[in-house]
């Protein structure tokens, strides 16, 4: 990609109902960049939906990130804040001022299905006809539920990591991340040996109260091993063995620990909704926490993903103020996502990336996604892990283009 400085990014605002289904309620805005390389004005649009849920969209720098190059050969790529991160109307700390029933209102209106109604606002607001999409992750299951209600807008769509199970429950999805997770963990003992040591001597400082982060806060057993997340990234095996090298009692291991956990309050979306981008017509109940294996109990080798468990709202700091919010969202009944008869209809085409040995988004439920829609071709890939998009360099994107023209895979 050119330098940064010399693309057009052309910032636009989209002022929306928080509630869709009361129209005449609050309103939130929704913020969005449009970044067209020069010449590529009046290129077709590519909308990008990022991962989380609760991630704000990149913000472009020389190199990062690098699929943008790839995106703008073809595209003019909209950039879009979801609603409630980034410049829309964002989602912090301050919401709890207003309470917890009304802090509850406002995240119930901040999943997929509100996300795409905002999409199609602003697709009328700048006169698009029809427009592709490109899906990171929980932005790959924001797609797939685009194509459930609006596929007459969509051109193309692209998937990374992001074709969501479909028709399973959330105990499912989550019971099979853990059997991934078992695998993960083997696999990472098997090239880092020693760490297995290092592991177990950290643990043992969990258990007793004695492994703290720098702000003070105790570090128990389960958050120890959500550490796990890493491996689901390129780069996080290596990034867990740094750690590990270092003794768990001192200021180095402390810091990088606090900076690796995989929920963060900077974003308080990601720990407060996760678990609702895998509720499709039910609440989840903390579905992860309900169906962790003993095992993982037993054994602390065995690493955990992204299974979110409900006593860190009560162990960390920053958590524990959002604790009886969390709760009360567990118990949300969300609305189904996904129409299986509409997906079979649908007239879209695009491509998917599903990685093989993916930690959050499990091989066998991307497949039978894939079924649903038919225009969606598939690539299997083991080069690359979840965050294959960014850490590929463009090649992934470029490849999704290319099956979807039709050419062969390089």
């Amino acid at each position: 990609m050119s330098n940064w400085t010399s693309l057009r990014m052309e910032p636009v605002t989209c002022e929306v109902p928080l509630d869709w289904s009361d129209t005449a309620g609050d309103t939130i805005e929704v913020f969005a960049r449009i970044v067209a390389r020069p010449g590529g004005e009046d290129l077709p649009y590519l909308v990008f939906l990022q991962g989380g849920p609760g991630g704000e969209s990149p913000r472009p720098t020389t190199t990062d990130p690098a699929w943008l190059g790839v995106a703008l050969e073809r595209h003019r790529v909209v950039l879009l804040d979801q609603r409630g991160t980034g410049l829309s109307s964002p989602v912090d700390d301050r919401l709890l001022e207003r309470g917890t029933n009304e802090a509850v209102r406002v995240l119930t209106n901040l999943r997929a299905d509100a996300i795409v109604r905002d999409c199609e606002a602003l697709r009328e607001q700048l006169g698009v006809e029809r427009w592709s999409l490109l899906g990171q992750s929980f932005g790959g299951f924001t797609a797939m539920h685009y194509l459930s209600t609006h596929p007459e807008a969509v051109e193309r769509a692209y998937f990374t990591g992001g074709l969501p199970p479909i028709g399973r429950s959330a105990e499912e999805i989550y019971a099979l991340t853990y059997d991934k997770m078992v695998t993960h963990s083997e696999r990472y003992f098997r090239w880092f040996p020693a760490d297995a040591e290092r592991m177990r001597r950290a643990h043992d400082l969990a258990a007793d109260g004695r492994l703290t982060l720098p702000n003070g806060d105790v570090v128990s057993p389960s958050l120890l091993q959500s550490l796990g997340h890493l491996l689901g990234a390129s780069g996080g095996a290596e990034r867990l063995h740094w750690l590990l090298e270092h003794d768990p009692l001192g200021n180095a291991f402390r810091h990088d620990l606090a900076a690796s956990l995989p929920f963060s309050m900077r974003s308080p979306l990601y720990a407060v909704i996760h678990e609702s981008s895998m509720a499709d017509g039910v609440a989840t109940c903390w579905a992860a926490a309900r169906v962790r294996p003993d095992e993982f109990d037993e054994n602390p080798l065995l690493l955990t993903g992204e299974h979110l468990m409900p006593q860190w709202f009560d162990e960390l700091s920053d958590f524990r103020p959002w604790s009886d919010v969390a709760n009360a969202v567990a118990d949300v009944p969300w609305p189904k996502l996904y129409h299986e008869d509409r997906l079979a209809r649908c007239e879209a085409h695009g491509a998917a990336a599903i990685y093989f040995h993916d930690a959050y988004v499990p091989l066998e439920y991307s497949l039978e996604a894939a079924e649903h829609v038919p225009g969606i071709r598939t690539w299997i890939t083991s080069e690359h892990e979840h965050n294959g998009l960014r850490a590929g360099g463009g090649d992934v994107l470029r490849h999704l283009f290319d099956l979807a023209d039709g050419r062969r895979l390089r």
